[in-house]
């Protein structure tokens, strides 16, 4: 028996291509991997899918990742009105006036040396965990980080195209 395409990734493999662009750019900010993804079509599963996301990202260039990460808001700072950076930073609704004063100390620091915002899956995670990370992290070389940041953005993106795959 074989599967058919949920009718999300048929939704995906339908649009046009401008169309199918702008959706892609909510997952990613890259146009370089949102390129890449468009040049795919059609997934015939939603692993395709998601395999085709990591494909994309290991390609990306160190701008190409900027790019991406432009399109993210700092923990703790979700964006007004956006509803997908409220709902991953959901772990820091919780948290104490003192947690997220640490945060936006750790974030503006992590900024200052990188360059962008530090950038992890914070689907899930708490508040203390993301603090600890970037504890961590702020550690590593410019090159680790930007790979860090690679790897994030792949869970990242395969959590939003779950979702666009789910039709959520």
């Amino acid at each position: 028996m074989t599967s058919s395409p949920t009718p999300g990734l048929t939704r995906i493999n339908t649009l046009d291509d401008s169309a199918a662009a702008a959706e892609l750019h909510e997952v990613c900010a890259s146009s370089a991997w949102g390129s890449r993804m468009l040049a795919q079509r059609p997934f015939a599963t939603a692993e395709s899918l998601f395999a085709a996301n990591e494909a994309a990202m290991a390609e990306l260039t160190a701008q190409d990742l900027a790019e991406a990460m432009a399109g993210h808001a700092p923990i703790g700072r979700p964006k007004p009105g956006d509803p997908t950076s409220a709902r991953e930073q959901r772990g820091m609704a919780g948290a104490s006036e003192e947690l997220r004063t640490e945060l936006l100390e750790l974030n503006l620091a992590y900024q200052e040396k990188f360059g962008h915002v530090f950038l992890i899956c914070a689907t899930g995670a708490s508040g203390e965990f993301m603090r600890d990370a970037v504890k961590v992290r702020i550690g590593n070389s410019p090159e680790q980080e930007r790979e860090n940041a690679r790897g994030e953005l792949v869970k990242i993106n395969r959590i939003r195209l779950t979702r666009l795959v789910e039709g959520e």
